[in-house]
């Protein structure tokens, strides 16, 4: 095994980063026309759920993916996205590494608070989709006034 000279890394640090570098070579399984998909270990596609006082957001990577081939639900405090990558540029091709998934995917994303479905909104811009939903009223925050006794 040849190991990389980092400065400030400790030793035990580097053989661990190795060896994940090296089996993530071992660990590959087919995928469509016969490629390899590396695992990573992560839930494809990436999302990012972040919350503000009025909304909470979720944002998510699908390079590739039309609009047409999506499908967002909201239930309570459960977002589902469900969508479809397709490669018409793959007709014909042989890959010599294919690390994008394919196909159907499905994320469902349990939310920090509950929010108003009906006013959901989701705008898909350079392969990122936006979606940006209200919270309940009952899930806002609220100041309390704090009374003087006597």
């Amino acid at each position: 095994m040849v190991f990389r000279v980092r400065t400030g890394v400790p030793p035990m640090n580097q053989l661990r980063d190795e060896m994940d570098r090296l089996l993530s070579n071992f660990v590959a399984h087919p995928t469509v026309a016969g490629a390899t998909r590396f695992v990573t270990g992560r839930e494809s596609p990436a999302v990012n759920v972040w919350e503000t006082a009025e909304n909470v957001f979720a944002e998510c990577e699908l390079p590739g993916v039309k609009p047409e081939f999506l499908d967002i639900t909201v239930v309570g405090s459960e977002l589902t996205i469900k969508g479809t990558r397709t490669d018409d540029a793959s007709q014909g091709s042989t890959y010599h590494r294919r690390e994008r998934d394919l196909g159907s995917f499905t994320r469902l994303i349990r939310l920090p608070v509950e929010v108003v479905a009906d006013h959901v909104q989701a705008s898909l811009r350079d392969g990122v989709l936006l979606i940006t939903m209200p919270k309940s009223e009952t899930a806002k925050p609220r100041k309390v006034q704090v009374q003087t006794i006597g």
